[in-house]
């Protein structure tokens, strides 16, 4: 028979499990705590980039590449190399400044153009054209008249303008075979810049058309796909005409089919279907530079005094998805911008301030000396000297 009255036993508290709650309790108290910390206070936020976080680095204190001064190299960052031209021959590095690759290029006077781990590059107002995809030439071609411009998707297809003598201006485009798959005439009006959507749909010129009294800008949006089947070339599926006598001088496809327009006092966009947004308008601004050549976003820098004798740099990023808008502020007149991928580069004078769209600093460079040239991508970042390049994580 069952003990009714019988004591029930006490539970045992388990105390290791009760410290380890209390702990993981206090420790992500903490991490919220200085996470909260660094988002708002300053002073720390420096504090802890530099101290903690290790994200300035000084000059001499990097892996470099040797140069030789007298052979005039041109040096160029793509994916996560840097890449040097010299007397024909690509010199591909790493991070570490290790050679990985050596190419064979009859280039001297080179254009290029870089969009993840593609890298196309064109002899100026020559022939030959490469495309490199990390280590490694895919195709090469050879055209007929002077190239003026190239460009290259990120998927791997491949738009060069071409000038002769009897047309002004043709747009050759390739698919990532290195197949010539259509060719575009123009005859009025000369491109400022060619653009690529991501998904390899559409192809978008910038032109000028300088035969009339007034100078007039446009952009005219081709199908890449219509192109190759319509032998009436007649693959235009759009045109946006700009106004108030703005020149368009550079644009940009994000989100797949937003082709976003620069001139030198608005940024646009454009949808498909014609629609115009305004995304920015410098009018009213002391706007020193502005670029569209990041990963759904723009950035405009505008200088603001910050005393009788100084000013600041307040770095404007508007992503072109959602509109929305974070401010940086360098204290300091930037000298120059660079953009890739989601990092912005900026040239200080004797620091580089990197920084990516969500206006976060990503690593600070520190000089002995005026910083005068720079090659960027998403992933590395070179800083050109006479007789090296240190290279820059990101």
């Amino acid at each position: 028979m069952k003990d009714y009255w019988k004591e029930p036993e006490t539970k045992k508290i388990n105390k290791k499990r009760i410290g380890i709650i209390i702990i993981t309790i206090i420790i992500i108290s903490a991490i919220i705590s200085l996470g909260i910390t660094y988002t708002k206070n300053e002073e720390f936020r420096e504090w802890a980039d530099t101290k903690i976080l290790q994200k300035e680095v000084n000059q001499d204190k990097l892996v470099s590449i040797e140069l030789v001064e007298d052979e005039n190299p041109e040096v160029f960052a793509f994916n996560q190399y840097i890449g040097v031209l010299s007397k024909n021959e690509f010199k591909i590095y790493g991070s570490t400044a290790k050679q990985e690759a050596s190419l064979s290029l009859e280039i001297s006077n080179p254009l290029f153009h870089t969009n993840g781990r593609n890298l196309a590059i064109a002899e100026e107002n020559g022939q030959k054209i490469y495309f490199i995809q990390n280590q490694s030439i895919i195709w090469e071609d050879s055209v007929e008249g002077n190239i003026s411009q190239i460009y290259t998707s990120q998927n791997g297809y491949t738009a060069v303008a071409i000038v002769d003598a009897t047309t002004k201006t043709i747009i050759t485009v390739y698919n990532d075979k290195g197949e010539s798959i259509f060719k575009i005439f123009l005859s009025t009006t000369r491109v400022s810049d060619i653009s690529i959507s991501d998904d390899n749909k559409y192809l978008a010129l910038a032109e000028v058309d300088t035969s009339g009294v007034v100078i007039e800008s446009k952009i005219e949006v081709f199908s890449i796909e219509k192109a190759q089947v319509d032998v009436n070339n007649d693959s235009k599926i759009a045109t946006y005409p700009i106004e108030d006598n703005e020149l368009i001088t550079n644009i940009q496809y994000q989100n797949k089919d937003k082709l976003i327009c620069m001139s030198k006092d608005k940024i646009i966009a454009f949808s498909l279907e014609g629609n115009k947004d305004e995304l920015y308008n410098n009018k009213n601004t002391k706007t020193v530079f502005q670029a569209i050549e990041l990963n759904d976003n723009i950035v405009a820098l505008e200088e603001v005094a910050a005393n009788l004798f100084t000013a600041d740099t307040k770095v404007t990023m508007i992503n072109t998805e959602n509109k929305n808008l974070i401010n940086y502020t360098v204290n300091s007149v930037t000298k120059e911008l660079y953009t890739s991928g989601n990092i912005i580069a900026l040239n200080l004078g004797t620091e580089i301030e990197f920084i990516n769209t969500g206006g976060w600093l990503v690593k600070r460079y520190k000089a002995e000396q005026e910083i005068t040239n720079i090659v960027l991508s998403g992933n590395v970042a070179g800083i050109i000297y006479r007789d090296k390049i240190e290279i820059v994580n990101l």
